[in-house]
């Protein structure tokens, strides 16, 4: 699927279209993703500010789908684990911009080379508002192994 396919519907999916998630753009390589957050009534909580659940929600499929999409399909790429931190809250608009890099990939190949493990790195996006402060960082682990018919045999 084209990046700007993907991007149009994941802004009619539901749990964004129904949070006030929007996709502004992916790459057409899926190296960059940009996601906004608007305010509005239904989004907000109890004190006025971003929901945090709405704040985690527009960090959630990115980061594997973007490793998914620049690796090969003698991989397997899973969500493990997140944690989010919040920093202040949120007000207006705020944006999470993605980049996956050359070294993160490299990275991903060079410890998953041969043998089959597990690889668990984790990855980082800022959660900024109008003025580029830090609302809140999003650290997502991935879980990424070579599936078992492309491993190189070790010893036999």
């Amino acid at each position: 699927m084209k990046a700007g396919t993907l991007r149009r519907g994941m802004n009619l999916w539901p749990p964004f279209l129904f949070a006030g998630i929007r996709i502004t753009h992916i790459a057409d390589d899926f190296r960059a993703v940009d996601v906004e957050l608007r305010e509005r009534f239904y989004n907000r909580n109890y004190v006025g500010c971003h929901f945090g659940g709405s704040l985690f929600a527009m960090t959630d499929p990115f980061w594997m789908m973007m490793v998914m999409r620049n690796l090969d399909r003698s991989y397997t790429v899973w969500d493990k684990s997140a944690a989010i931190e919040f920093l202040k809250p949120g007000r207006g608009t705020v944006t999470a911009r993605f980049r996956l890099t050359d070294d993160m990939l490299e990275d991903i190949r060079a410890n998953t080379a041969d043998d089959g493990a597990k690889y668990l790195p984790s990855y980082q996006v800022e959660i900024t508002d109008g003025d580029r402060d830090t609302v809140a960082k999003v650290t997502k682990t991935l879980h990424i192994r070579r599936k078992p018919d492309t491993r190189t045999r070790i010893g036999g």
